[in-house]
């Protein structure tokens, strides 16, 4: 029996499959130092997690509106117009099992499948853009973050990238895999461009927006004139630690009852129980996800002047996110390595240190070298360990 083709070209996140290699040489007692997965290694705040054990007891457990709960639904909106500069109403929002979901529920709602319809994104990116934009039948057109500008989108090559035929442009900010975080100055010019295109929406990844150092978070929603073509997406994840608990949230006031549709037909609602968690992550006490983002900060510093150490690799200091993006061409060179790919293989199977590769973020950008990605959402004594195994591996060459 045959799979459709569409199902044969989905991608996927390579950092679950590359987590496979460090569980299989784990098993074989394999010492593993991994710097793989997004994921806050702090456990959810005991308010938070009492809130959804409270909600299980009073049986908080059946299907909720497939827009999510009222009180859930008035707790995001008050949340995101307080941290976005602006007025945001309740029915505009959605929530949804994480914030995944929200970037195929827009894909499909301002796109016609086969039509030539065209999506930009940044590369390197989040896979998923481009898996999603492929597998709802629009056209991929990526927008390549260089080295030389910090990883921040090019104004002119948007304005190159964008045609009538666009309908959506995708930013994340902070952005996964290179730590950039788009200023304001850069969203004003981006908005100029994109007020000569009115069919072109705006979906705006922002579930980092509140790990971010030494600067405030700007969101593109708040720029004069972007408000009613943006799509603001964010979630609990990262910030509060409840990567498991599947709660995201977007707000449109004219998307809304098209996602609200898309979540009624894919998966009835969001998680009951864990929704009432949510509420208490956006409206109790922010303690624990401030002290979160100070650990990070120590961790970035930490990892990146690590990284700057050791011959061959050169790291730029993220301005947000937990995510170090360094240009290792040179290391590749010195250790006899064919690529970033084989690099990340060689520090795996010889210094036992998991990474990703550029490849596994889109393709990779001609003329920009050889990158690959750590997630310093793990421990100090992790990140010391890796370095000390990365520095020596180098060392034999």
């Amino acid at each position: 029996m045959e799979i459709s083709q569409r199902t044969k070209n989905l991608g996927t996140e390579q950092s679950f499959v590359v987590l496979v290699e460090v569980e299989k040489l784990k098993s074989q007692g394999k010492d593993i130092i991994s710097f793989c997965i997004g994921q806050p290694d702090f456990i959810t705040p005991d308010n938070i997690r009492r809130a959804g054990i409270k909600a299980i007891k009073e049986g908080k457990t059946g299907y909720t509106a497939s827009a999510g709960i009222p009180q859930l639904r008035i707790a995001v909106a008050r949340y995101l117009s307080r941290t976005r500069h602006m007025n945001i109403e309740p029915e505009e929002v959605v929530i949804a099992n994480g914030v995944k979901p929200f970037i195929m529920y827009t894909i499909a709602s301002v796109t016609d499948f086969g039509r030539g319809h065209e999506v930009i994104y940044p590369v390197p990116g989040y896979p998923i853009y481009e898996s999603q934009i492929i597998a709802q039948g629009a056209v991929p057109r990526p927008v390549p973050l260089l080295e030389k500008n910090n990883f921040q989108i090019d104004v002119e090559t948007f304005a190159e990238t964008i045609n009538k035929k666009t309908r959506l442009l995708i930013l994340n900010s902070p952005q996964n895999p290179t730590g950039s975080v788009l200023t304001k100055n850069d969203l004003i010019a981006i908005s100029k461009i994109l007020k000569k295109y009115k069919n072109v929406w705006v979906f705006s990844d922002e579930v980092y927006s509140r790990i971010i150092y030494n600067r405030r978070f700007v969101s593109i929603a708040s720029i004069p004139g972007m408000r009613e073509r943006t799509i603001v997406a964010d979630g609990v994840s990262k910030i509060y630690a409840m990567t498991g608990w599947r709660i995201g949230y977007a707000a449109n006031k004219i998307l809304a009852p098209a996602f609200s549709r898309w979540m009624t037909n894919i998966t009835a609602c969001a998680n009951h129980m864990a929704q009432y968690a949510a509420i208490e992550a956006l409206t109790g006490s922010q303690k624990a996800p401030e002290k979160m983002v100070r650990i990070f900060k120590e961790r970035r510093d930490l990892i990146a002047n690590g990284l700057n150490r050791i011959r061959g690799i050169k790291c730029l200091m993220p301005g947000g996110t937990f995510y170090v993006w360094p240009n290792v061409t040179e290391a590749c060179k010195i250790s006899g390595a064919k690529d970033a790919e084989d690099f990340r293989k060689k520090l795996l199977n010889e210094a036992g240190v998991a990474v990703l590769a550029d490849i596994h973020f889109g393709e990779r950008i001609k003329g920009e070298g050889q990158h690959i990605r750590f997630s310093f959402a793990t421990s100090t004594e992790n990140i010391k360990e890796g370095l000390k195994r990365i520095k020596k591996y180098m060392s034999r060459f």
